[in-house]
């Protein structure tokens, strides 16, 4: 039987199970043990063997090991007063793999920092050169933006397909000084999420969603970082309605600060009052301009051509269609795992991260921390995968 580990805080040991939203029970079912068992360490009455606090630190609460030997818990800012615009009882219900991924995203603004020596290498910086507030004019400010990221409605409309799109948008924001990454949330109602920072705010978009989702939460999202809130955009928002005050109406603007930037009122009226408002319509003009029905459909409720009641059911109609077509398609293949790296930290993070490791700013394991690569052997791998990209 391995021996246990002394000097283990029971504290920190309790305080990262319940920062990872993990009950007893599951953590318990992970070792396939009692959850008494757990309680036990929590309550220092036993302690786990290494192995047993390599595989709580590293797999489950996805903490330094080091951490647990601390005298007292590090402090972390609270969700509820980081994210206001979002209801206590939605914070209460992120998943742990959603609390990771706000930790994730947390470290990659450090490692942005430590890169660049704490200073934003964009020539452009959107979060510094505008400001907007959700009592503005939001035919004014979407041009603005629209004006500032260089895309006029005739290229965004000349775009063939949604990936295209969706790829020139990050491109063009991130440009601008606001870095986006991607991942695949586990917890599938979660569109994405935005964290403000003086020199880095970033975006990250969860990648399991389709391609216009992605796009409408990317102008979520920077709707709020220009607002000056953090952000968690969600696929049901319906959590809206629980807002109060000033956090309500931020939300309101967010979400369509989206829409008309991406569909703008002046030439999406003027087209639908010419036509017939039906499915044709709705999914033409969506292809037009590579956003989803759902912001097509919203324009329409938003221009009172549609009522609040026919909306509803369409947006019913619509989630019943892709959760029976989610249930119904399987993944065939795991796909190439350092495409998909590629895809989540995006070109422009990979050419600042390699660049400055040719450079000699650092070594190749620090490189692999910041690729967060477990085995630095995995990075010429990749660099091959984007040399054949012509990433660099």
């Amino acid at each position: 039987m391995s021996e246990t580990v002394t000097g283990i805080n029971p504290k920190i040991l309790k305080w990262a199970r319940e920062r990872s939203k993990y009950s007893l029970e599951d953590v318990a079912k992970k070792f396939k043990k009692d959850s008494k068992i757990i309680e036990k360490w929590e309550l220092g009455e036993v302690s786990p063997t290494y192995a047993q606090l390599e595989k709580l630190a590293y797999e489950i609460y996805k903490r330094p090991l080091a951490l647990f030997f601390f005298p007292e818990p590090p402090e972390e800012t609270d969700e509820k007063q980081e994210f206001r615009t979002l209801p206590a009882f939605e914070i209460e219900n992120l998943s742990s793999d959603t609390m990771y991924a706000l930790r994730q995203a947390k470290a990659m603004q450090l490692s942005l920092k430590e890169i660049n020596d704490n200073i934003n290498p964009s020539e452009k910086k959107i979060f510094r050169d505008i400001r907007i507030s959700f009592r503005d004019d939001l035919s004014r400010v979407t041009q603005e933006v629209r004006d500032y990221l260089n895309v006029p409605l005739d290229e965004q409309t000349s775009w063939q397909d949604n990936d295209i799109a969706l790829k020139s948008w990050r491109n063009k924001v991130e440009e601008s000084g606001i870095f986006i990454f991607k991942r695949s949330f586990k917890q599938k109602d979660v569109s994405g999420f935005c964290l403000l920072d003086p020199e880095f705010p970033l975006i990250y978009l969860n990648n399991s969603t389709v391609k216009t989702r992605q796009i409408f939460t990317i102008f979520h999202e920077l709707a709020h970082i220009l607002m000056q809130t953090n952000g968690i955009t969600k696929l049901d928002d319906s959590y809206i309605n629980s807002l109060q005050g000033d956090n309500k109406k931020i939300e309101i603007f967010c979400n369509r600060f989206a829409a008309e930037f991406l569909i703008p009122s002046t030439v999406f009226l003027k087209n639908a009052r010419e036509q017939e408002i039906n499915d044709n319509f709705i999914f033409k003009t969506a292809s037009d301009y590579k956003v989803s029905r759902e912001v097509v459909l919203r324009k329409l409720l938003d221009g009172g051509l549609i009522t609040q009641n026919e909306y509803n059911l369409k947006i019913q109609l619509w989630h019943k269609e892709y959760e029976k077509k989610n249930e119904t398609s399987k993944q065939k293949s795991g796909g190439n795992y350092y495409a998909t790296q590629a895809t989540y930290l995006g070109e422009n993070y990979l050419k600042l991260v390699f660049s400055k490791y040719y450079q000699g700013k650092y070594g190749i394991e620090q490189l692999a921390d910041y690729l967060d690569f477990k085995k630095a052997e995995n990075i010429e791998k990749l660099e091959q995968f984007l040399l054949k990209r012509n990433t660099f």
